[in-house]
């Protein structure tokens, strides 16, 4: 069944998806949900095939975990709140006719560190990884680019339980070799880069990232090429700020000034000597709330990954949302009016006092960039004034210095101070965490040690996405006419195009040649359609198939027309000697 499109669907925005909506690879059944055609199948048969195969050979065991998952290992982990959060949560939930709690599962944590703690009593039985491959469900908030951000997926994922942290890390590393091994065989150029852990969690994590202009992951290299960070992750030194020199303390009056553009204008300064403060509030599990006075160099930005991760770290809760502190919920929690866009580090807690459901003190916290400042701008705590000739030892102000800046292309390199960072944009395919002991503990599993005593695990967790991955492919591998399949993943690896169907020599000659090729063990799609050569060679562009046998007119001089797709080189040759090469070519060419 081949059902190509000549216009691009409305819903498309980047090119990996108008391609498979045009070729026939997918059809979009509601918002983020698709239905996988033929040609799309095998390609992720194939791509399930390839994980599966370098899984295996980690040593990791194949399961199938449940879908449905109860509420109740999601309230002990401490992740129910937070996946199904009104407006933020992104895990589909519902309630039986018992009216118990159950989700379709986003990923599975929960549920195989409950089962490993059934299955598993002493360390003679570790390490060991199960893993998976299946559906995977999410309530995109914004469901969008197809397979890309959508709402129902195929997902491998897999799970390892360890008696040590160097039984884990050992692990890690044979995954990591592992997954770059599955790239390689799917044709994909993938970068690997030191990546935030999210909701997931761990001590530790790296993505692997498909290079692509319409990638939504933002990724910092350093020109050497010995450090990759997502954006979120990434650490990095700013450029060094411009001295300012006057140092005597001063008040000066800044009216309508309460932004760091306009302040620098009307005052002749660089963002980089001044101080800005943010005032946010960070809404915790149980219904806590925490206000946050913030300090950045005014040149620099907040990385709000950063700035959650260092909160968690400090409160030992969960984050459910950081957002800025308004007049409005000011008034709610009936405190006074707060001098916006003139707040300095300093800004008194006694301004807190008689809040009504928020700490009634601000955890404060200085990025590195403004605490190496010895001599800055910054607000007053009154409206349209500021402080000129400030240092932090005047401030006299008690802030935990932290990273909590956004890093960015220019910046130099935490590996080498000579080497500027380079962005480039790509597509998550894989993610690999160290997970440590965070679900063993909040799930109280165990194993017996060697000392005869109970240990929680340690763990690891390892994905892909593989329908994600097909996509990716087809993001990095296409041109002007259409798809360019890698011959490892292609839907087949050689297409027969009978230019004249009226001719019956062309049309036995293909039909014999399919025979052939198919006899040999090649995927071959023989085109019989009774339609124009130039429609087929069209089709034959689109749906992108490595190899491409034109059975036309030079058949009277007993020869045919071997194209190849991604170099769009093309050659006649005798029947006999075609289907030598193309042999040769197809073996080679697979993984």
């Amino acid at each position: 069944m081949l059902v190509t499109l000549r216009d691009t669907p409305s819903e498309a925005e980047i090119i990996s998806h108008q391609l498979l909506l045009r070729g026939g690879y997918i059809r979009r059944v509601a918002s983020g949900i698709y239905a996988y055609l033929p040609l799309m199948w095998r390609v992720l048969r194939k791509i399930t095939e390839i994980v599966r195969e370098e899984m295996d050979a980690t040593g990791a065991l194949e399961t199938l975990l449940p879908q449905l998952q109860p509420s109740e290992l999601w309230q002990d982990s401490g992740r129910w709140q937070g996946y199904t959060a009104a407006g933020e949560g992104i895990m589909f939930h519902l309630k039986d006719r018992q009216n118990r709690e159950l989700a379709l599962g986003p990923t599975h944590e929960e549920v195989v560190t409950s089962l490993g703690g059934d299955l598993i009593r002493s360390y003679r039985q570790l390490p060991i990884t199960l893993y998976q491959i299946q559906t995977k469900f999410r309530d995109e908030i914004r469901p969008r680019f197809g397979l890309m951000r959508s709402r129902e997926f195929i997902m491998k994922d897999a799970y390892s339980f360890h008696s040590d942290e160097q039984s884990l890390k050992s692990t890690y590393k044979n995954m990591d070799i592992g997954y770059k091994n599955i790239f390689a065989r799917c044709g994909l150029d993938v970068l690997a880069v030191d990546a935030d852990s999210g909701a997931i969690g761990g001590a530790a994590s790296q993505e692997f990232m498909v290079k692509a202009n319409a990638g939504e992951d933002l990724i910092l290299t350093s020109q050497d090429g010995k450090y990759s960070a997502n954006q979120e992750k990434a650490t990095s030194f700013p450029k060094p700020p411009i001295p300012y020199e006057i140092k005597q303390e001063k008040l000066i009056e800044t009216p309508n000034q309460g932004s760091i553009e306009s302040l620098c204008n009307a005052n002749n300064l660089d963002p980089s000597q001044v101080v800005k403060v943010l005032v946010l509030l960070a809404n915790i599990e149980n219904d806590e709330y925490q206000p946050l006075l913030i300090s950045l160099r005014g040149d620099q930005d907040l990385n709000e990954i950063k700035l959650k991760n260092v909160i968690t770290n400090k409160l030992r809760k969960q984050i459910l949302e950081i957002k800025a502190i308004t007049q409005k919920e000011l008034k709610e929690e009936g405190l006074n009016d707060l001098p916006f866009g003139f707040i300095g580090p300093d800004l008194n807690n006694h301004l807190l006092k008689g809040a009504k459901k928020w700490n009634q003190e601000f955890l404060r916290l200085v990025d590195h960039s403004a605490s190496s400042l010895n001599n800055f701008v910054c607000g007053s705590n009154n409206f349209e004034k500021h402080r000129i000739g400030m240092s932090w030892e005047k401030l006299e102000a008690k802030n935990n210095i932290v990273d909590i800046r956004m890093a960015k292309a220019g910046d130099f390199s935490i590996k080498n101070k000579n080497q500027l960072l380079e962005e480039t944009r790509g597509i998550e395919v894989g993610h690999i965490f160290q997970l440590g002991k965070k679900y063993s503990l909040s799930l109280e599993t165990n194993f017996t040690n060697k000392e005869g005593s109970l240990e929680p695990f340690w763990m690891g967790c390892y994905g892909i996405g593989i329908s994600r991955l097909a996509q990716a492919a087809v993001e990095q591998h296409h041109d002007d006419e259409g798809i360019c399949w890698p011959i490892s993943i292609a839907p087949f690896e050689v297409i027969i195009v009978v230019a004249n169907q009226k001719d019956k020599r062309q049309v036995d000659t293909g039909e014999e040649l399919y025979k052939e090729l198919t006899s040999k063990g090649l995927e071959v799609l023989l085109d019989d359609r009774p339609e124009r050569a130039g429609v087929k060679f069209k089709d034959a562009d689109l749906i992108g198939i490595p190899l491409r046998i034109v059975v036309g007119r030079d058949l009277e001089s007993g020869q045919i027309e071997l194209f190849h797709r991604i170099t769009r080189s093309s050659k006649l040759l005798p029947i006999d000697e075609a289907l030598r090469e193309i042999q040769a070519e197809i073996f080679n060419g697979r993984s």
